[in-house]
Formats: C-alpha cells, structure tokens, sequence
C-alpha cells in the first residue's frame, strides 16, 4: 500500500493528502460542534420566574426557537438549531402548553416539548358546593374552554345522561387536573363519573334495612348530611337522626333544605315566614326527602348515608363551636336549643 502510494505522481500524493486532511478537519469540526452543541443546551435559559408557553398545532420546530429568541429566554437559535439537526428526534415537538421553570435548562424544556407532557392545571370542586357555584368556577377558570354558558340545567343534565331535569348533587367534589383548553362540560364528565361510581359502590354495599328505595334517594340523603355538618365525624350519628326520624313518618326538619329551595331568595337568615312556606324542598312542610339532592356530597357523606351510626337519636342542634348536641326526645333537645341557640 505505501509503496503504491509513493509510485503516485507528486501531485497525486499531495492531492490525496490534502483531501485525507480535509476529512479529518471536517470530523474534527463536526466532533466539536455536536460536543458543544451537546454542552451549550445544557445551559438554563434566560428567565427568572416559572412561565407558560403555548405551542400551536402545527408549529415547527424553527417556530418554536424563535418563540424562545422573542420571549427573550434565548440569545441564539444556533445551538439549539444545531443539537436538533445531529438529533432529529428531538426536532418532533409536540402542540400543548408548557410550564417553564426559572433558569430551566434548555434539554429540559426540548425534553418536555418533544415527550409532550403540557402542564396540569386543576380546579377543586368543593364538598356542599351546588351545581351552579360549579359551573360559575368553571366559567370563570381562563384555561377551560367554555360549552356550558347559558345552557340550562336540564340541557346540562341530559349532556351527562342524568335521568333527573336538575343535575344537583351528580358531581362528586375532587381535584380534578385538566390540560390547557380541555371544555368545562369535559371536566363534569369526569365529576358525574366518579359520583355514579362511587353512589353505586356504596349502594352495592349498603347496610340493611335503610328507608331508601333507590340510590338516588341515598344522593340526596347524603347532601343533606354534608350541609348539615362539615365534621366528618358527625356524618354517621346525623344521618343514623335522618334515617330515624324517616322510619318513624317524622318530617326531617332541616334549614340546609329550606335555604335550597329559597334559592337567590335566602339572604343569610331564614325567618319564620320562610320555615312556613310550603315548598318543595320545606322539610318543616313536607314528608320525606326532598325531590332533589340539595349540594355535591363527599364521600364520608355516602358512606354515612348509607352506613348511619346505630343510635336512637331524633333531634341535633349546633352548640355554636362547630359541633353538634343530639337528643333522642324533644324535651332534652329544648333544653339544648335554649342552651346554645337563646343565650
């Protein structure tokens, strides 16, 4: 081989050379650039508070750099530019909304665009919350997509399959963590969803001899716990009260009820007038439960309405401190009404 190649002309040999020195230059820079490349991503991008950065569909890579150069996160696309040409894969970004955190490594922004992985917002709907302080959450969060506004409830309700005209209490109250643009009517859903699942698994496993005559009937026993009471604790001894006094024909008396069924009307006191209206959701009036559920009840709510405390208790009332007094006969529960609601 060396022989063959000194027999060349001079010219030759020096042509060889120098095309053998070309090459080697070539990988040499080309060794160098993806190193550096490599090294130059690594370095945290210009911003100093966790941000947002929306991706369209659609958008190329090249967009998404210039994105980053007008946000002022980086000085120079070459590098990045660079790393994505020796890397293509990590050329493919995915459309959706990012957090960026502060000083964020540029890799780790390029690894999160390209697996796809948005940010999660949430919205937490609250136990004892109604259907509509739901949908005005909803309304007012800026990334939901709005599909509800206007609609009326029974349009709402029949959009969930929800047999009833008034949705109430078919959302379960929980965090629920929903990706920038998801429609609000999406997110109750997921609320109606889990609320069936979870009413159904309790009735599956209700206890024996409850005055319930179908799950739904057990939803609104539930909501009128969790308006009644925001211990948890409480939640069996109440209902083992509801569930006695509707064995017994006794009307439930309760003012979560009466306050539902004023709607708009109710302005933080319920008066005698309104104790003697005859509505439908008067339990002071009425025999029974009311047509609807009152609220979103939570789980310990479920669980008490259809596992109650075995008590003999018929009447409860707030001793003013966040708990309640039970008494299983009217002359003690007036004593404890002039006790702790007539000072």
């Amino acid at each position: 081989m060396k022989q063959n190649f000194l027999s060349l002309p001079l010219f030759v040999r020096r042509a060889l050379v120098a095309l053998l020195v070309a090459v080697l230059l070539s990988i040499l820079a080309i060794v160098i650039l993806v190193t550096t490349s490599k090294m130059k991503v690594q370095q945290p991008l210009t911003i100093s508070k966790a941000e947002f950065i929306t991706i369209k569909p659609g958008s190329s890579f090249n967009a998404f750099s210039k994105q980053l150069i007008a946000r002022g996160w980086l000085k120079s696309r070459f590098w990045l530019r660079s790393y994505a040409k020796f890397y293509p894969d990590r050329s493919i970004i995915k459309s959706g909304t990012y957090q960026v955190g502060a000083h964020m490594p540029i890799i780790e922004l390029l690894n999160m665009v390209v697996s796809g992985k948005e940010h999660q917002f949430t919205i937490t709907f609250i136990e004892g919350s109604t259907f509509k302080q739901v949908l005005a959450q909803l309304a007012q969060h800026p990334h939901i997509t709005q599909q509800l506004i206007d609609l009326p409830l029974n349009v709402i309700a029949k959009k969930l399959t929800i047999e009833q005209e008034n949705p109430e209490g078919w959302l379960f109250p929980d965090t629920y963590a929903f990706t920038k643009g998801t429609a609000d009517l999406a997110i109750i859903k997921r609320a109606h969803d889990k609320m069936r699942s979870a009413l159904d698994e309790q009735w599956q496993n209700r206890a024996l001899d409850l005055p319930y005559k179908s799950p739904y009937q057990a939803l609104i026993m539930a909501s009128i716990i969790e308006k009644e009471s925001g211990r948890h604790a409480e939640h069996p001894r109440i209902a083992s009260v509801f569930v006695n006094r509707l064995n017994k024909s006794m009307r439930l008396q309760t003012d979560p009820t009466v306050i539902y069924g004023l709607g708009e009307r109710y302005q933080g006191d319920i008066t005698y007038a309104h104790l003697r209206e005859k509505t439908a959701y008067n339990t002071y009036k009425i025999k029974g439960l009311p047509p609807t559920p009152i609220a979103l009840p939570g789980a310990q709510a479920l669980q008490a309405a259809l596992h109650p405390e075995a008590s003999n208790y018929l009447y409860f009332v707030s001793n003013g401190a966040g708990e309640h007094i039970f008494s299983t006969n009217l002359l003690d529960h007036n004593r404890a009404v002039n006790q702790y609601q007539r000072k």
